[in-house]
């Protein structure tokens, strides 16, 4: 279980850029404690927090009203990779993605 530590949210969000932003959620984006969430669709979230290390987790998740599956994990990604590793997070149609949890 990672530990992640409180970011510059706007930081963050600038990071995936805006056209990225707006290929993924469609400019939606929800603020946490540790990072962003932005909803893709039919279930699909994509989860970005900050690890202490200053590189990010970027996770692909599924989620209903009574489940919460982590679908897809990328850890130790850099700012400037950010934009790409969040889109293809958020292409659950047809690309694999980072490694499962189980």
């Amino acid at each position: 279980m990672n530990t992640y530590v409180e970011p510059f949210l706007e930081e963050m969000a600038k990071q995936v850029g805006v056209f990225n932003m707006m290929a993924i959620s469609g400019g939606r984006i929800a603020f946490r404690d540790t990072g962003i969430t932005l909803p893709v669709g039919k279930g699909y979230f994509v989860e970005i927090d900050l690890m202490p290390s200053d590189t990010y987790c970027v996770k692909r998740v599924w989620q209903t009203k009574s489940k919460r599956i982590v679908k897809g994990v990328v850890d130790d990604v850099y700012s400037d990779e950010l934009g790409v590793v969040a889109y293809q997070a958020s292409c659950f149609v047809n690309v694999s993605f980072g490694s499962d949890i189980k």
